[in-house]
């Protein structure tokens, strides 16, 4: 198989998946309105969780009793094996999900109110689709999001068989973002995100922007990871100790790419993938990221988005993009690298920045 083109992006695919947008075949039509397989990819968000409680978290508008029916009869597979309504699942499962019609409230609420929407392509084949996903969109609906980027997507395609996430970006972070156009792709590249290793050389690379000056001699981040519910009920990671009983060891390398007056551009790239991990580990470092809202300084980002710290620039997002990801291609094993480039908003922050020495409000 030829080696895949990072830059040029086939476009006859894509241009196909418009026209049957426009036109669809009845045959398309049927199978896009009719339930089909899933394959769910356990992320650490539900690492630990039963097979039961997360089923009946994804299947909102399917009767409880016909969750645990499928289950029994070996309809739904964990890693293509059958398994109990009480297995633990663990990050990196895949969970074969059987066709299942939801109620019609619970469908339209979920697929059929989601917007179609395309969304920038860097790279697209027959089994892979990367997009550049833009700050403030989810990859997938739930947790108060009515959809997500798939949802949106297979909206924008309805003739597609096929298209699942292979991983997840928090709705805050832009950049790169990997959906599967076939199952051999899919379970394909979760290998490679789950090995990591020498053979299968997985890497994920992120811009960060970072209050303070970042010491060039500070390059790894060694820190455990623990997940909690805060008071509202939303989820939050903090740093702990490495004999923490529920800590993960979690490492992050970070580059410093440029210093800023007040600020510094950093590369960092990640060993481990938690939730999280890129904002706790800077902020627990004593460098948190503009614009985050959840682990960052909230004067700052209230003075960004005004722009007051930066003069003649305002900015209100989080300075984290997904920039360059290196991978195997699924079908034929060749080097796939791929880029994104900073939003406008992004670069017109440096640009501010450099251009401005003194108009850094710290």
């Amino acid at each position: 198989m030829k080696q895949p083109s990072v830059r040029a992006t086939p476009r006859r695919g894509a241009d196909a998946a418009a026209s049957g947008a426009r036109n669809p075949p009845v045959a398309a039509v049927a199978a896009a309105s009719a339930p089909a397989v899933r394959h769910l990819l356990v992320d650490d968000s539900s690492e630990g969780q039963r097979l039961d409680n997360f089923l009946l978290r994804q299947l909102k508008g399917v009767p409880k009793t016909h969750v645990y029916r499928v289950i029994r009869s070996g309809e739904v597979r964990v890693n293509k094996g059958r398994a109990a309504a009480d297995t633990r699942l663990a990050i990196g499962d895949d969970v074969r999900v059987p066709p299942v019609r939801v109620s019609a409230p619970a469908a339209d609420g979920a697929a059929g109110d989601a917007p179609a929407r395309e969304f920038p392509i860097v790279f697209e084949d027959e089994f892979l689709l990367a997009i550049d996903k833009p700050a403030g969109v989810a990859v997938h609906g739930g947790s108060g999001v009515s959809s997500g980027v798939i949802e949106q997507l297979r909206q924008a395609r309805p003739g597609a068989r096929f298209l699942e996430l292979v991983h997840r970006l928090d709705k805050e972070t832009s950049g790169l973002l990997l959906i599967a156009k076939k199952r051999s792709a899919l379970l394909a590249l979760q290998e490679q995100f789950r090995q990591r290793s020498s053979e299968q050389p997985m890497a994920k690379v992120y811009a960060a922007l970072v209050a303070g000056t970042w010491p060039a001699r500070h390059k790894v981040i060694d820190q455990a990871l623990h997940k909690y519910l805060d008071a509202a009920g939303e989820r939050r990671v903090r740093a702990v100790a490495a004999d923490h009983a529920d800590g993960r060891r979690s490492i992050t390398l970070v580059r410093v790419a440029r210093q800023l007056p007040g600020f510094s551009l950093l590369e960092v790239s990640l060993k481990t993938g938690r939730t999280h991990q890129i904002r706790v580990h800077l902020a627990g470092a004593g460098h948190v990221i503009a614009g985050d809202d959840k682990y960052g300084d909230f004067a700052l980002n209230k003075a960004l988005a005004r722009g007051t710290a930066v003069k003649g620039c305002r900015f209100d997002r989080m300075f984290l993009h997904a920039a360059k990801l290196q991978l195997r291609h699924p079908a034929s094993g060749e080097p796939l690298e791929l880029a994104a480039p900073l939003p406008p908003e992004c670069e017109a922050l440096l640009a501010a920045l450099a251009a401005a020495p003194a108009g850094v409000a710290q």
